[in-house]
């Protein structure tokens, strides 16, 4: 890439520098926040951004969930959480989980908002309606671009189980993006940590492709089985997600003092089988 900044880049030097393959989600829940945030108007803003300082020495990319901010009509801050990352903690890359899944020119403004607006790294994306659905956000240089292929929700094997071609279509997604549409260098694809041997299979496909796993935490995915399964020979290649298990173990004013100690414990329980 002629570009002196890509997404794959700047996470792979997050993994090294920090040591880490933990990405902290960050979904804003204003009524398990504690009480003295109650009543602030940028509540929202606050809360993240205190979770983000306290948790970025044991993360290597930070996952905002674009729906919690927009039901609450908080964009705004949104916008300014992810400016907050790139100055405070420049080198941690930031995720935008709008799953986004359009063609032609909507796809070209939902690529604007994720990529201007808001000024994220990568954003995540549904791959359903092709490759002419993913083709406009490959036009912002240096961009990552996610692809849903085995999501961690039950309901995912309705579709991504169905055969197509005499092998199931999560695996065909898997070799479309490993293969013909990845030219920018910078895909990277989507798979559950609830569902290991199918992050192994893909592993197997996609080579040293970065994979996003969500899963671990509240929605009970095994960390070993996660890593032994998607590790790269290098022992990184992954974002292993965390959002509600960190945000919310403290109840209280320590909130970050428990959000920390949660990510740190969460780090160190990847590093220990990669």
């Amino acid at each position: 890439m002629s570009s002196s900044y890509s997404f794959v880049r700047s996470l792979r030097d997050a993994w090294q520098r920090t040591n880490s393959l933990l990405c902290v989600g960050l979904d804003p829940e204003p009524s398990r926040f504690p009480g003295a945030l109650a009543n602030r108007p940028d509540k929202i803003f606050e809360f993240c951004r205190d979770i983000v300082d306290a948790t970025a020495p044991f993360a290597s990319a930070f996952k905002p969930q674009i729906a919690y901010f927009a039901a609450h009509r908080a964009e705004d801050q949104l916008e300014a959480l992810i400016a907050h990352v790139h100055e405070k903690h420049p080198g941690l890359p930031v995720i935008l989980d709008a799953k986004r899944g359009d063609i032609g020119s909507t796809a070209e403004q939902y690529a604007r908002e994720a990529f201007e607006r808001y000024r994220a790294d990568a954003v995540t994306v549904n791959p359903y309606m092709g490759f002419d659905s993913i083709e406009p956000y490959l036009a912002h240089e240096g961009k990552g671009v996610i692809v849903l292929c085995r999501t961690s929700n039950p309901g995912g094997s309705d579709l991504q189980f169905l055969e197509a071609g005499g092998r199931p279509l999560y695996q065909v997604v898997a070799s479309l993006a490993a293969e013909k549409w990845n030219a920018s260098g910078q895909l990277s694809l989507v798979v559950g940590a609830t569902f290991p041997k199918e992050i192994e299979i893909v592993r197997g496909i996609v080579g040293e492709m970065p994979l996003l796993i969500p899963g671990i935490g509240a929605q009970g995915g095994d960390v070993e089985a996660t890593v032994r399964a998607g590790r790269t020979a290098a022992g990184t290649g992954m974002m292993i997600n965390s959002s509600r298990a960190i945000l919310y173990a403290g109840k209280d004013e320590n909130f970050t003092r428990e959000a920390a100690r949660v990510a740190q414990e969460t780090r160190d329980k990847i590093n220990a089988y990669r």
